[in-house]
């Protein structure tokens, strides 16, 4: 018997049918992968039929010959609370901030039905997903941990009660390179060591490629085969190293220098002392140039790209603009804050959610000339959205949507810097694609000098001239990107290499 069966399951949403026919069984110690772009079903394939979803469910899903499709609440419940362990996208929102992990393995445990278990206990359930020092981690709370050291944490209590299936919803979007390869090999190690089936969900067909046993590829809630047009555009949207080098345009003169930052920040709670976030960061930025701020979860690169930009704070150190200082975060003027333009992560947490499109690109200058909507009109033609988007509020758009309209917002007021913080890693392989195109178009017409925030090589070079990679607060190698990727010299610098597909 198959630890989970699926035949002609279909999803609908408010009478809509979002998920149409899709057919595949999972048995123990087998991993199948629903790959496909934002908006292909996939996520409401593997959670509509556990009922977590706003989904409803149709056809047959089997979770040990137990039918789920159907089935009263209180059924499902019971089922998927016993053998099901469940993995989200965004760790920090899915674990609880007011309780500490130790308490929140232990839920896991009693939720599913089983004693509470005891301190030895949680400190072996750490221990399965490789985090060291758990007798620590367990008096901690979600803020005080990185984004992989949550990401394990959750794998923790999915699988504390021993499930016979484990969910995984875009389990590594959130994480860097690295990081990313190392909890795919967590859960291909724990599929095999523990006999679990593992339904893994993913945007990025390359990602899974090496870990599933089988891949599934949706497309606007339909199963395509490997030859689709969709799929091979699946395939070909996912930068690569390998890729031929893109076409750059040729820098200008000198437009940023920054020298020496030093960034610290009270250590939370009882921890007394500073923690030293950039460690005496210098680098240079001409007209027209890309420069790729690279490194893990932690290494410091948006703290300093916010130090830069006036966005956050800086103890000592140096940056200019055109040769002239910029005035400290508290001292900038707006006609000065206006040369550096951020586009941050989170395209639809960036933009207020009560205001319209029109409104959220207008905002950085205040006062307007009247002229107004004819100048959005433009920037949203120059980003590639209509006029009929002006009127629009950020949830009635979708993440690329949204993203494009952030970077409208900073083009208003005519930057020389855009400061690109993980800009594309929220969204899909697709999306992403577009977007690095956009921005690609951006630097040619406009001239924009382009500061990127990434943990992707294959991405950062996309746009970036040159690499200056950071570990732990400091610049620990730079160059021209190709000599970056091609003869990597820091060890930092080579396991992103590695980690970079």
């Amino acid at each position: 018997m198959s630890v989970y069966q699926v035949a002609g399951l279909t999803v609908s949403i408010g009478g809509r049918q979002v998920v149409a026919g899709i057919d595949f069984s999972l048995e123990a110690g087998e991993c199948v992968a629903l790959v496909g772009a934002s908006g292909s079903g996939k996520s409401q394939s593997c959670l509509a039929p556990f009922g977590i979803s706003a989904g409803i469910a149709g056809g047959s899903a089997k979770l040990l010959g137990s039918e789920l499709v159907g089935a009263s609440e209180a059924t499902r419940r019971g089922l998927r609370g016993r053998h099901v362990g469940f993995i989200f996208q965004q760790p920090m929102t899915a674990l609880t901030p007011h309780l500490t992990i130790g308490r929140q393995l232990a839920e896991a445990w009693t939720q599913a039905g089983a004693a509470k278990p005891s301190h030895r206990a949680l400190v072996e359930a750490l221990g399965r997903v490789e985090l060291p020092r758990a007798e620590e981690l367990l008096d901690q709370y979600p803020h005080r941990l990185s984004g992989g050291q949550r990401q394990r944490v959750m794998i923790a209590a999915a699988i504390a009660h021993r499930p016979k299936l484990l969910v995984a919803d875009e389990p590594t979007t959130a994480l860097d390179a690295p990081l990313r390869r190392d909890v795919l090999a967590l859960l291909s190690r724990l599929r095999r060591e523990e006999g679990l089936a593992l339904l893994l969900v993913s945007h990025d067909l390359a990602a899974v490629a090496e870990h599933a046993d089988r891949t599934i590829v949706l497309n606007e809630g339909h199963m395509v085969g490997p030859e689709h047009p969709y799929t091979l555009a699946l395939r070909a949207a996912s930068p690569r190293l390998s890729d031929p080098a893109p076409d750059l345009p040729s820098p200008g003169g000198s437009l940023l220098q920054v020298s020496g930052v030093r960034v610290e920040f009270p250590r939370p709670g009882w921890r007394r002392g500073r923690f030293l976030a950039v460690d005496g960061a210098s680098l240079d930025l001409a007209e027209g140039e890309g420069l790729a701020l690279v490194g893990g979860s932690g290494s410091g690169k948006s703290t300093l790209a916010r130090a830069i930009a006036r966005l956050g704070p800086m103890q000592a150190g140096n940056v200019t603009f055109r040769g002239e200082p910029l005035p400290s975060r508290n001292a900038i003027r707006p006609q000065q804050r206006r040369f550096i333009q951020p586009v941050f992560q989170d395209p639809v947490a960036s933009l207020d959610p009560k205001w319209q499109v029109a409104d959220i690109i207008a905002e950085p200058l205040r006062h307007l000339t009247p002229d107004r909507d004819v100048r959005i009109e433009a920037l949203l033609d120059e980003v590639g959205l209509g006029p009929e988007y002006a009127s629009r509020r950020p949830a009635e758009l979708s993440g690329g949507q949204a993203q494009r309209v952030a970077i409208a917002r900073a083009l208003v007021c005519d930057p020389q810097i855009l400061l690109l913080d993980e800009a594309t890693s929220a969204l899909d392989v697709l999306v992403a694609g577009r977007i690095l195109d956009l921005l690609a178009e951006l630097q040619h017409r406009r001239r924009l000098a382009i500061l990127f925030i990434s943990h992707d090589l294959a991405v950062a070079r996309r746009l970036c001239h040159r690499i200056a990679v950071m570990e732990e607060g400091r610049i620990v190698e730079e160059g021209p990107a190709e000599a970056i990727i091609s003869a990597p010299r820091h060890p930092s610098t080579q396991r992103l290499v590695a980690a970079t597909h």
